[in-house]
């Protein structure tokens, strides 16, 4: 065996067609290591172009830590080495691939081939959810690498311990030539000649000519573009030079993503475009032009709100970013959405799916572009195909007008297994790509737990035997006293996120008693969505486990559509969490739907304890929720309040529905008030605040029958989170804060008609010749 040797024909081999090549040392970890040493010598590639991911140091080249790859995204490495006998998952293996340069080599240390499915590392180990343990965890992922690694052209092995080379890594060494880039006319552009000397391919250079679009003026100024790429095809480049060709004229371009190093590269595109134009300035997140232009950086949850009212919005890797954080973008006058096509962030389908209709509906006129060409590497290089058929970061659902028919009554509910997924890759590529295409968070460690996580279950919906609905289910609670006790006092238990929520946060120590299974995701097929599907399954999921289990739970980014969804679903709320989730920027909500008594008490008894903190957190943590959020939770409470006023309140509400009384006199008669009125909407069911009984107040919806969308916002936003009445009258669309005022008091005049049947309100309101 000679290592050097060959991965000096794999080097020279790959640059010939400006493609990658993928080396496997496997066997023992230092056999391999001493072999990656050989094989940067031999292919010549210096110790600065090298980056070893791995969990152990002392190496002369750059190393990363394996829960650090990320930060090589955006990068471009002549040789990238991935120990994969420690802290190796498929997402770090997703991270590496997109960072080798073409002509470059991606090096992957593993155990033995033949051994490597039964090696369970640290990734599989944080599978074993109690109650599994590392031995129920399956080894399908890695046999599926291993397999796809055995068969695929540009792929070399070596056997270190046997000092053997199984595979030679051959490929077809036609050579792809690069288009070349098209600098419009003077004439005929508004950015800068040197931006578009800065393109490298025929794509980008067409990209950047459909980004002038957010420089223009006028009538014409509501513009938006949108560029698809797969990963590697120089979108976040694009950007960068559109968004320095936009501050030298002046432009204020505020640039948001999922991560601040998702922006890394657009910024040093638009950095070095500046240098070479002009003399740029600027710190890390911010660049300064000369004619008052600039490039700075905001999370998407503090660029939702448009701070400073920039001239320009771009977003990259947007299909990473919630839908309703891409909506209040729209607000700006020009927006440029880089989303990737095929990625373990996401796919630029899904984007498409469950943003495009928004798009499409608002004043601004859309551009489309779309990027084919790799950059880094040139087309057909066998290492991206590879990563795409081992990752299935291709996966789609099935085509349209197969299921364009699918209706609840035609669809079969099945269980799919791991076995089910590894014997029929057809079922497991549709199955993920619709998971793909309707979930921004998919990546490539869900594959890996759809394969082998023992407390995960599979449930679809199959129209024709194709799949068009799918939900996983995680197992949770039934845990035992010594568990419970340590998750009270502090510790956290992974994979059981209802139970350590209810027990460590709400302080219920026996919250982790009852057994459930949380729908970790549920997806329709987008060609089919609005039929039901979804509501299809999770009764049929629900009759399944009936018996079974205590509950069914879900935790997710609450909007107001989610929260109807889920309460039509018979889930009650029963937590909104006090900070925004740092991905999706919406507060989550935790709902329960009960399958057993020992469920209906846990959600009965977590319902009242929402009930009665929530008026606090409101006007305190959750001062800035969006009010149809707050709404929409206490619609789904299942817990209802009496009023329970003292003769001297109902004077005081009266005063302010009816006559000269004044709010302030006594806020809190008005909080219970609003809180009653909210909790009694569309709940299917009501806890009593006398007896703890179940009883029929759900039923009833007379309670915000009369009450217009408008009156309820304005009940949660001046009275339950006691913000400033001008903010909320601006908010709402009053034209002044006397109207809104009136309208508040009209909302507790209607309240008044509901619950102040008593004699103390008829006197009272008889003062004022309600006639």
């Amino acid at each position: 065996m000679n290592v050097a040797v060959l991965a000096a024909k794999l080097r020279a081999a790959g640059q010939r067609t400006n493609h990658r090549r993928l080396l496997v040392l496997a066997g023992d970890r230092d056999r391999g290591i001493d072999a990656a040493y050989d094989a940067i010598e031999g292919a010549s590639i210096p110790d600065a172009e090298t980056t070893i991911v791995t969990t152990r140091e002392g190496f002369r080249f750059d190393r990363v830590d394996p829960k650090q790859a990320r930060t090589l995204l955006g990068t471009t490495r002549s040789a990238v080495i991935c120990d994969a006998h420690e802290d190796f998952s498929p997402n770090v293996l997703g991270r590496l691939v997109g960072s080798v340069d073409g002509g470059g080599l991606l090096i992957l240390l593993t155990p033995s081939l033949n051994s490597w499915p039964d090696r369970a590392g640290s990734f599989e180990s944080s599978l074993a959810v109690s109650p599994y343990d590392v031995s129920d965890v399956g080894g399908r992922f890695r046999e599926r690498l291993r397999e796809t690694l055995l068969d695929h052209p540009g792929v070399a092995i070596v056997d270190v311990d046997e000092g053997r080379v199984e595979r030679r890594g051959e490929a077809d060494d036609a050579a792809s030539r690069r288009s070349n880039p098209v600098v419009p006319p003077t004439e005929r552009r508004r950015f800068p000649g040197e931006a578009y000397a800065a393109c490298l391919t025929a794509d980008q250079s067409r990209a950047l000519s459909a980004l002038e679009a957010l420089q223009r003026e006028g009538a014409e100024i509501e513009n938006a573009v949108v560029v698809e790429a797969d990963r590697g095809r120089g979108k976040s480049s694009a950007a960068g030079l559109a968004a320095a060709s936009l501050a030298a004229v002046g432009r204020d371009v505020l640039v948001t993503a999922p991560d601040r190093r998702n922006a890394d590269d657009l910024f040093a595109r638009a950095r070095e475009l500046l240098a070479e134009i002009e003399d740029g300035s600027g710190s890390i997140d911010a660049l300064q032009t000369a004619a008052g232009g600039r490039i700075r950086f905001e999370s998407p949850a503090a660029a939702a709100d448009l701070p400073d009212d920039p001239d320009v919005v771009l977003v990259d890797e947007a299909a990473a970013i919630p839908v309703r954080l891409l909506s209040s973008l729209l607000d700006a006058p020009a927006v440029g959405f880089f989303t990737t096509v095929h990625g373990y962030e996401g796919t630029g389908r899904g984007f498409s799916v469950r943003f495009r209709g928004q798009l499409a509906a608002s004043d601004h006129d859309v551009t489309d572009v779309t990027l084919s060409e790799p950059i880094r590497y040139a087309p057909g290089d066998p290492i991206e195909s590879w990563a795409f058929r081992a990752l299935l970061l291709d996966a789609r659902p099935p085509v349209d007008d197969l299921v364009a028919d699918a209706s609840p009554s035609t669809v079969e509910y099945r269980a799919l297994s791991p076995e089910d997924f590894a014997a029929d890759e057809h079922l497991l590529r549709a199955t993920f790509g619709l998971l793909v295409f309707a979930h921004y968070r998919t990546e490539p460690n869900d594959l890996a737990r759809l394969l082998d996580a023992p407390n995960f279950r599979v449930r679809v919906l199959e129209h024709d035997g194709r799949v068009v609905s799918v939900a996983l289910l995680a197992r949770e609670g039934d845990l035992d006293a010594e568990t419970r006790r340590s998750v009270y006092e502090g510790s956290r238990i992974r994979g059981h996120m209802i139970p350590d929520v209810l027990t460590s946060q709400l302080r219920d120590e026996d919250a982790g008693t009852p057994l459930g299974y949380r729908v970790v995701r549920i997806a329709t097929h987008h060609a089919v969505r609005t039929r039901g599907l979804g509501s299809t399954l999770l009764s049929e999921i629900r009759a399944e486990f009936d018996g079974d289990a205590d509950y069914l739970g879900t935790g997710y980014g609450a909007t107001p559509d989610l929260l109807e969804f889920w309460a039509d679903n018979g889930y009650g709320t029963v937590h909104l969490s006090t900070t925004r989730n740092e991905s999706s920027g919406e507060y989550s909500a935790v709902m329960l739907c009960p399958l057993s008594e020992t469920g209906e008490e846990l959600r009965e008894r977590h319902a009242r304890l929402l009930r009665d903190r929530i008026g606090d957190v409101l006007a305190d943590q959750l001062r800035d929720a969006d009010p149809d959020i707050v709404r929409g939770v206490l619609a789904a409470c299942p817990a209802s309040l009496t009023p329970a006023l003292s003769d001297y309140e109902w004077r005081v509400v009266v005063g302010v529905a009816d006559g000269p009384g004044q709010y302030a006199t006594a806020p809190g008669a008005f909080r219970r008030l609003a809180l009653t009125a909210l909790l009694g909407g569309d709940a299917t069911a009501g806890v009593d605040e006398a007896d703890g009984d179940a009883d029929a107040a759900g039923d009833d919806d007379e309670s915000t029958a009369q009450l217009s969308d408008r009156q309820e916002r304005l009940l949660v936003g001046k009275v339950l989170q006691a913000r400033p009445q001008e903010t909320v009258a601006d908010e709402l669309g009053y034209a002044s804060t006397r109207e809104c005022l009136r309208d508040l008091g009209a909302a507790y005049a209607t309240l008044l008609d509901r619950y102040g049947d008593n004699e103390i309100t008829a006197a009272e309101r008889a003062r004022f010749d309600r006639e």
